[in-house]
């Protein structure tokens, strides 16, 4: 914990740790509640320390989701954990290329690519209503899931938000599970994805433990029941969810597309 931490604060951190691990669990994205929480309650706090804490608390809510779905039989665990492992190397080389190239030179497609998916599923209700693989058992099916686990992870490791939806988009409409099986293997990949993020910031000691751990807490709390809620209201529920982060996501990431611009002509 920081010395002097204001208690209206922590109490801040807290709430949205929880609603962070709510959504996380139910359609991922719960990094766009969560991280600039912390940046706004601990602006003492390197940037750095920010983005390990944030790990260490989106860990064990995503690993608690990924517990409750398991028990439930609605994770693919022979399509999440290969999967999982490719995120992994994914998220380390995207980490190292985060150091070289501008995340800002990715937003713009991305912003893009986010429209074209929400769209796509505003307006094709029946989507992932119900699971229909294309390829079940077949080497195509885990030849694409592993490229895009790689692919994801690389773009956790050099941007971060949103990766839960990005692997829901994939698991939906490029695998066909539907939105309740695919938020269940997306927490098994996303908590892979995580823990490789916090290995190295821990090693780099930009991690807060106690203010981690708190808040770490607070998400398990909001996972179990964002996690049990999705289980109980099925795909249609997810799907609702889903567009509003995606939403969200498109919303901010055109503010930070904009912003600059603006400012650059104002100035």
């Amino acid at each position: 914990m920081i010395p002097g931490l204001d208690p209206a604060a922590v109490l801040l951190l807290c709430l949205a740790a929880a609603g962070a691990g709510w959504v996380d669990a139910v359609s991922g994205g719960g990094g766009l509640l969560q991280l600039p929480s912390l940046l706004v309650a601990v602006p003492q706090a390197a940037p750095a320390a920010a983005l390990g804490t944030n790990k260490l608390a989106s860990i064990i809510g995503t690993t608690g989701a990924a517990t409750t779905y398991v028990r439930t039989s609605v994770v693919d665990l022979r399509t999440a954990l290969p999967m999982a492992l490719a995120a992994i190397m994914g998220s380390a080389i995207g980490a190292s290329l985060a150091t070289r190239i501008p995340a800002a030179a990715f937003r713009p497609a991305i912003w893009l690519l986010l429209v074209g998916v929400w769209l796509w599923t505003l307006l094709r209700p029946q989507l992932g209503a119900e699971q229909r693989l294309r390829w079940p058992g077949r080497r195509r099916h885990y030849v694409v899931a592993v490229a895009a686990g790689f692919g994801i992870g690389c773009y956790d490791g050099l941007l971060g938000p949103g990766t839960g939806s990005f692997l829901l988009m994939v698991l939906v409409a490029g695998l066909g599970y539907s939105f309740l099986n695919a938020s269940a293997t997306a927490k098994i990949v996303n908590a892979g994805t995580n823990l490789a993020a916090l290995i190295v910031f821990g090693l780099a000691g930009s991690v807060l433990w106690g203010l981690g751990l708190l808040m770490g807490a607070c998400n398990l709390a909001g996972a179990i029941i964002g996690a049990r809620m999705a289980i109980r209201r099925g795909s249609a529920f997810v799907r609702v969810v889903f567009l509003a982060v995606v939403g969200i996501l498109i919303a901010r990431l055109g503010w930070e597309i904009v912003a600059p611009l603006v400012g650059s002509r104002t100035s």
